[in-house]
């Protein structure tokens, strides 16, 4: 254990003292409606951040997106001639609208509830505070830059290349995501790739004149029992057929068919085997008459562990024991932003935001105790990013 600079000192006590505000902040975004379809609410959610920095003079910049929530991109001036710090995150969630008022923010027993109070927007408010804390007491010693995005529930198809673009020019970045229910934080995840079929047939009587149809409900169940052979667990790669939809009418052969598939894999050797696998099954029809059609929906690139990420968790475990926490790795097979950041280079650590679980359900929580300590890790990481050359 290190003994505390001043101003670590200062600023670790400072986060302490402000819990009470940082989960008023909390409260404020989770009750603020913002699934990933619903850009008015997901901007919303970008107002209440930006009205929290800006009237602490922290500057934002707004990056327009037309069909999903804006970007935010958020500075805190640092030591001259360092590469920036990024934080990562994300505004919107997976509920659908009227959420917030269905389930509202509350807190019991030392755990908050509420529609992404942990996916992820005590992620939010940690990062929110842990700028205010150093525009506060000094600077930073790297510029500090965060970049609230609104569509990553959905594979960032908007924002992928605007966090591609602040990696390239980042030192280290931090995706403020929930720590893991173990209270460890990810340094490895899945990519995945999100896929549409539609499959085209010819509707007939299914009585009258069954003989002049052609079904594209037989051709895609044949494709989905195919597809799912594709599972290869030793390696990592797993499909799932997840939605079906297709037919007329119980009496109508069925002229259309068409499913999503979700499949995740560990590299982007794996992805690329997986994808062009698919797309072979889903262009070869066996039922004569039929047709087919895919497209890539939704992708995100794995987050692959390097010798400077690994560094840079090194670093991070020192610190936040210092903080009071004991910190592993893990491996996990969900996706999120961090695996752009990793794939353009950038050393990235995952989920290091306050500890939460059962996210993308009623039962989401957060550690209410966890706030303060993860926003306390990661801030003595920053103040001791130099240390690690």
């Amino acid at each position: 254990m290190q003994t505390k600079s001043a101003q670590e000192a200062q600023i670790t006590a400072w986060l302490a003292e402000h819990e009470p505000q940082m989960l008023a902040l909390l409260e404020e975004l989770v009750n603020t409606d913002s699934g990933s379809y619903n850009k008015k609410g997901v901007d919303a959610a970008g107002s209440v951040l930006r009205n929290f920095l800006e009237d602490r003079g922290i500057p934002c910049e707004i990056i327009p997106i037309e069909t999903h929530g804006d970007a935010i991109r958020a500075t805190v001036s640092g030591a001259n001639g360092n590469q920036p710090i990024l934080f990562m995150g994300h505004r919107d969630t997976v509920f659908p609208e009227g959420e917030p008022t269905r389930r509202p923010f509350r807190v019991e027993n030392g755990r908050a509830y509420g529609p992404g109070v942990a996916d992820m927007k005590a992620g939010l408010a940690m990062s929110a505070f842990l700028l205010a804390a150093f525009h506060e007491l000094g600077g930073a010693p790297a510029p500090l830059v965060a970049l609230f995005t609104g569509d990553e529930e959905i594979a960032s198809p908007t924002s992928r290349p605007i966090i591609e673009d602040e990696a390239r020019k980042a030192r280290a970045v931090f995706n403020c995501e929930p720590g893991r229910p173990s209270g460890n934080i990810v340094t490895g995840r899945k990519g995945g790739a999100f896929l549409r079929c539609e499959v085209f047939g010819k509707a007939a009587h299914s009585g009258g004149n069954f003989k002049e149809g052609i079904s594209a409900i037989e051709e895609l169940a044949r494709k989905i029992q195919a597809w799912h052979k594709l599972t290869d667990h030793e390696v990592g790669s797993t499909l799932n057929v997840g939605l079906v939809e297709g037919g007329q009418s119980v009496n109508t052969v069925a002229p259309y068919a068409a499913c999503a598939i979700d499949t995740r894999f560990v590299t982007m050797q794996d992805r690329d085997a997986m994808v062009e696998a698919v797309t072979r099954i889903a262009t070869e029809c066996s039922v004569p008459g039929t047709r087919a059609e895919i497209e890539i929906t939704g992708e995100f690139a794995p987050l692959q562990p390097s010798s400077d990420s690994q560094a840079l968790f090194d670093h991070y475990v020192a610190a936040a024991a210092d903080a009071g926490l004991e910190i592993g790795g893990e491996f996990s097979g969900g996706c999120a932003d961090s695996g752009f950041a990793a794939q353009v280079g950038a050393p990235t650590l995952c989920a290091v935001g306050p500890v939460g679980g059962k996210g993308h359900s009623p039962e989401e929580y957060l550690e209410v105790g966890s706030l303060v300590p993860r926003a306390q890790a990661l801030a003595l990481s920053i103040l001791r990013l130099d240390r690690m050359g």
